[in-house]
């Protein structure tokens, strides 16, 4: 008899109950899983799932195997109908269940990119073109000089001081690679007394002119500075590469064009197989020696072609036109029963051997019609018989 595994403990107590049934009618029948499959047209594989609970069975899978276990369809089409509702609002929990997860998932991905404070605060008093700061000097009780670029009047130091090289602010011209005393953008020391901010409009501008009609460098800062080049570098780069690609697809082509122009390969005629349907494996004589079920030949891919009783075992020819093969089959034998199957004209045959679920079934052979192939067995109590 079948020896079941346990039924997973999330299942629906309908769905359970009519799992279990199913066990019972197939323990009931006899038939092993290999039979169930063979007799219903459904792969052994797929009734290991129906009957250990991995999933549903159709409605045609439940009535054939009512009728090849000799059950009222009525009653176990009943059961699969309320079973059928149970699995379903179970799967519309569980994609509920994942929805809300993958919801959760993108919320979460999505924080991650959420506002960020600004690294830098407001902007001073910043100059066009130069980029340029207001340097505070140190006031002495002097004149204040002419309105910078924001309206802000810079004081200017007493008359005959200069300001020290140490109280130059950040930014200034000894942080922008000028020697102490010199203007950036003029080349030209500073001047003390109120005169030395006589062009306190250019040099807050960066751009305008020195003294004596000498131009200012109006550039921007360094660091602006150098990404231009960096940006102009990558970009000269990128169609570098583009030309070079180019140029190589080109030179492909084109020796591939002279190729094909001098010799054209003649075309080799093709013997295209059989297109085989969904499931099936093999055909002809790729199916010598395999299992008819894990080819997919059984089912409704096969039918019995013959039959023979030998004591109260029953032998049978199974014949698959779509696989081009055949096979015997033996049922309600005892264990050591042997069953074989042999082409007509031919040395080479198959044996099945019977064992605790009282049926078996041999490889396949392949034959072009099913009345080459003969079925015979032999039981353990010595009796003997053949198809025709």
């Amino acid at each position: 008899m079948p020896r079941w595994r346990a039924l997973p403990d999330e299942l629906d107590p309908q769905v359970r109950e009519f799992a279990s049934q199913l066990r019972r009618l197939v323990d009931r029948s006899g038939l092993s899983i290999a039979a169930v499959a063979d007799r219903t047209g459904y792969s052994k594989t797929s009734w290991e799932r129906y009957l250990n609970g991995r999933l549903l069975a159709p409605k045609r899978a439940i009535v054939t195997l009512a009728e090849v276990t000799g059950t009222n369809p009525v009653h176990l089409t009943t059961m699969w109908e309320l079973a059928e509702r149970a699995w379903s609002r179970s799967e519309m929990r569980h994609d509920m269940t994942m929805e809300a997860i993958r919801i959760s998932q993108a919320r979460a991905a999505l924080g991650e990119f959420g506002p960020t404070a600004t690294k830098n605060g407001k902007n001073g008093s910043g100059g066009a073109g130069g980029g340029s700061r207001t340097a505070a000097r140190p006031s002495g009780g002097g004149a204040t000089g002419v309105a910078g670029p924001a309206g802000v009047a810079p004081t200017v130091p007493p008359q005959g001081q200069a300001p020290l090289a140490d109280s130059v602010p950040y930014g200034s011209e000894r942080e922008q690679g000028f020697r102490p005393g010199e203007r950036a953008g003029e080349g030209v020391p500073y001047a003390s007394g109120a005169g030395a901010y006589a062009n306190a409009g250019a040099y807050a501008g960066g751009g305008g002119g020195g003294p004596a009609g000498q131009p200012g460098t109006g550039g921007g800062s360094p660091d602006r500075q150098r990404r231009k080049r960096r940006l102009t570098m990558f970009l000269a780069g990128v169609v570098g590469a583009l030309v070079v690609i180019a140029a190589a697809v080109y030179l492909t082509d084109a020796g591939k064009g002279g190729k094909d122009d001098d010799a054209k390969p003649e075309a080799t005629p093709t013997s295209s197989a059989p297109e085989l349907p969904a499931g099936v494996e093999c055909s002809g004589k790729d199916c010598t020696g395999k299992d008819p079920e894990a080819m997919g030949c059984g089912g409704e891919f096969a039918r019995t072609t013959d039959s023979v009783l030998v004591g109260q075992a029953k032998i049978e020819v199974r014949y698959s036109k779509t696989c081009g093969a055949a096979w015997a089959r033996i049922t309600q034998a005892a264990p050591g029963d042997e069953v074989r199957i042999q082409q007509a004209g031919t040395t080479g045959v198959q044996k099945g051997t019977v064992n605790a679920d009282f049926d078996a079934y041999t490889p396949m052979v392949a034959v072009t019609k099913a009345s080459e192939a003969k079925a015979c067995a032999t039981l353990k109590a010595g009796r003997q018989g053949c198809t025709q």
